[in-house]
Formats: structure tokens, sequence, C-alpha cells
């Protein structure tokens, strides 16, 4: 139908209208204020200008409600699909070495990579507190950003919500992902036997410590950073020489401790840890001591727990010390039968003790 005749308006002003109406409109408010979540022009404004021109890719750009993908391609790729989400809360937002953008996808990146999968596509969902500097986002956003491009994964769709000032912190973010596990990895804390050895890829709590640090509570003068970092590679490094991994985990919350108990409960068998052979560095074990806190509880964002074979375990150790996310990579204990379900650390003195669980929570919104 030709709207130029069945219309008063005249037809080039209707394309005009349509062209300003499709084009990018800058973001011009201050603050994150309600009408940027009301679903309206506002929130467009602010999803093109922040999010879509940031994240661009050929999935994206088609503005749907959801992300769509060619089956047989992935397929090419391995026979699994690996999926996983996580919500970052992180206070405060930026600390040294990272932020809560950069955080959010190698977070779920490492989720992936521990399944030994190789991720592809991430989702971006935020929750933004009515007041939130708008330029507080946009660094938000650009961290992100250059993440996921550094990390080789695409950020492919998304959601935005605005709640009442005090309603959140700043900001909450959700990011979901989707990995192609390959054909014969079968990576999983059930695979567990006695004799495998346990090695991790650096020094423990750095993360704890740098967001710790960072909230401005202690007068302490370091320059610990964290470790915050994408793991997918030196995964594929690790199965390059080694498919037959058992297990793998990054251990965050709770720390190196938490990820061994759960690996023992899992496979019904004891593990033991000796106290000489884990790295940390010299600022956390002073800044533990003077809080009263343990290394093997704080939290880590670029640490990984790998379990293989005993017979494999210096063929997987030098393979992960070629990387830089791994040169300082070590072997610290092996997987005994009993006593099942615990786990032992094996001190400087030749003494054992029993590291149970983390109860309670050393520090809270470290992720």
């Amino acid at each position: 139908m030709d709207v130029s005749k069945t219309n008063s308006i005249p037809n080039p002003l209707l394309q005009k209208i349509t062209q300003i109406r499709r084009r990018h409109h800058k973001v011009k408010d201050t603050h994150i204020n309600l009408a940027h979540g009301s679903g309206g022009k506002a929130m467009r404004d602010l999803i093109d200008d922040i999010f879509v021109s940031s994240f661009d890719n050929p999935i994206l750009s088609q503005l749907e409600d959801q992300a769509s993908f060619n089956l047989s391609q992935l397929l090419q790729q391995g026979d699994r699909l690996a999926f996983t989400t996580d919500s970052y809360v992180v206070d405060p937002l930026f600390f040294p070495g990272s932020d809560i953008g950069e955080l959010a996808i190698n977070g779920t990146i490492n989720d992936l990579a521990v399944s030994g999968a190789k991720p592809l596509y991430l989702t971006c969902s935020v929750i933004l507190e009515e007041g939130l500097p708008t330029e507080t986002l946009r660094r938000v956003v650009t961290s992100m950003k250059t993440a996921a491009q550094a990390a080789g994964v695409q950020i492919v769709t998304g959601d935005t919500k605005v709640v009442h000032r005090g309603a959140a912190d700043k900001i909450f973010i959700n990011t979901a992902g989707i990995g192609i596990i390959p054909t014969g990895v079968n990576v999983s804390a059930h695979n567990i036997q006695p004799g495998d050895a346990i090695i991790i890829n650096g020094e423990l709590g750095n993360h704890g410590a740098a967001i710790l640090i960072a909230r401005g509570e202690l007068a302490l003068d370091t320059n610990i950073e964290s470790d915050c970092c994408p793991l997918h590679e030196l995964v594929a490094t690790i199965l390059n020489v080694c498919p037959e991994v058992h297990a793998m985990r990054d251990a965050t919350r709770g720390g190196l401790a938490t990820v061994l108990n759960e690996f023992a409960l899992t496979s019904n068998v004891g593990i033991r840890i000796h106290e000489p052979s884990i790295p940390v560095r010299e600022e956390v074990k002073g800044m533990c001591e003077i809080l009263g806190l343990d290394p093997l509880y704080l939290a880590n964002e670029g640490k990984l727990v790998v379990v293989v074979k005993g017979e494999q375990a210096e063929t997987v150790l030098a393979a992960m010390q070629s990387h830089p996310y791994g040169k300082n990579a070590c072997i610290i204990g092996e997987v005994i039968a009993s006593p099942p379900g615990i786990v032992l650390l094996k001190t400087a003195f030749g003494t054992e003790r029993i590291i149970d669980m983390l109860v309670g929570d050393q520090l809270p919104r470290i992720c």
C-alpha cells in the first residue's frame, strides 16, 4: 500500500522520522534514572549507546529477545554443550588489578573452562541503582568489552533493569555462558582416584586480599592485585598434553580448601596437601596473620585446581608452567584412599590437621 496516498503525512517526512527513530542516540543523562529501565526511548538510548555499541557482533546486532545459533557449526567443535551462569555483586566496583566488568566476563569463562569447554557466547544482564553515574556504567561496560575481546568470546544478548535508589548497590551483573566440550574430554570430580596428583597454577588469595585492601578499612600499604584472568587457554594447553584430566575447578569463593573438600566428598576419597608446597605471597600471609584469616579459604579469580593421574603430573605441570597464567604452577598434594571425604594438611613441622569447608564467610561480596 502506498502510504503517501493514504496518509496526510508527506512520504519524505515519514522517511525522515523513520531515519531519526532508527538512529543510535547518545545518553545525555549524567546519572541513571528510572526511565532508563522503563522500556521506552531513554532505555533504548542507554542500550544502544553503552551496550550495543560496545558489544556489537552479528548475533547481538539482530536485537532480538534471544540469541540463535547454527547447531551444525557448534557440533563441528565438540559433542556436548556446557552452560553456566553467575552473578557479580563485588564491592568496590573497581579494585587493584581488575573491576566488576572484567570479573563478570572472566568468572563465567572460567566456569566453562574447568569443564574442558571452549567458551563461545556470553549474556550480560545488569541491575542498575537509580543515581549510578552514567560514566561509571560506561567504564564497566568498556571493561567487559575489552575482556571479552581478549578472550575471544561474544556477548550476544542481555537485559537491563533499573531499581529505586537504595534497592541495590550501584550495579549488579549476571552473565551466562555457553561453550563446547571437545569430543573425548570428560572432566568431573567423580573421576578422582587414589594416586592422583593435585596441581594449582599459582599463588593463592590475591583476589580476596586485593578486595579487602580496596575497601579502605585497613591501613595497609601493599601492591597486591587481583589475579582475575581468563583460564580457558591454560585449560586448552593442559588438555593438549593430557586429555584424560580427571577434574578441574577454579578456586573462587571458599578458596582452595572448599574446592578440595568438594572433590573429596564427591569421589569419596581423601586428599593430602603439603603446606610448604602451597604458594602464597608474603604480603598475603602477613595480612592473614594480622587479621586471623587463612589463605586456604581466601577467594581467587584466576586460580585453577587440576587433578590428574600421578604419572601424568610432571607432564601437565610443565605444560602449565609454559603458559603465562600457569608459570608459578606447582604440585601441592595427592589423593589418598583414606580417610574418605577428608582433606588433610601436612604442616611444615610434619604434623597433620584436617582442613574443613569454610564455615560462614571470611569476606562477603568478593565477586
